[in-house]
């Protein structure tokens, strides 16, 4: 359950756990990729997240389906968030990434779904899967993640 904290004026805001994952979705969303790879990040609870984006005609390769970078920028994103999820003073780094190519992806509407699979102190394992708008997995991989030495409050993005 979040919990809030009364704000300056006497709303609400959500703090510890939830503070957290709020500030880690600004994170996200300042990163300069994400203008190319326009996505909406939701960190429900600790060890996931949800990434959706819409793919269309100008991310496809020669053949008219979705390029791999896609595959990849979206799995990575949703696994990392979701291990960066646990780490509330550290930023991650990918340090390797297994991508498996189930269907090719057509237009439309993709969700990412990330989720923590082991470790908790100075490496992450997490997997995603893309799900396609009809509901079948396209995509699926498998990262692992370890500590930087960026603490999450020093980057620009990142307010809890």
């Amino acid at each position: 359950m979040t919990q809030l904290d009364p704000g300056p004026d006497g709303g609400s805001s959500p703090s510890g756990e939830a503070a957290h994952f709020r500030a880690l979705e600004k994170l996200y969303r300042s990163a300069p990729i994400n203008l190319l790879f326009r996505s909406e990040l939701t960190i429900p609870e600790e060890g996931r997240s949800v990434i959706h984006f819409d793919v269309d005609e100008t991310q496809f390769h020669a053949a008219g389906a979705v390029h791999g970078t896609v595959y990849f920028k979206m799995l990575d994103d949703a696994a990392f968030y979701a291990a960066n999820s646990l780490v509330s003073d550290r930023f991650l780094l990918t340090t390797s990434f297994n991508l498996l190519f189930t269907r090719p992806i057509g237009p439309g509407r993709i969700r990412a779904e990330g989720r923590w699979i082991s470790g908790k102190r100075r490496v992450y394992v997490a997997e995603a899967s893309l799900i396609a708008a009809d509901g079948e997995e396209v995509g699926r991989g498998t990262g692992t993640f370890m500590r930087s030495q960026f603490p999450l409050s020093s980057l620009p993005g990142y307010a809890a």
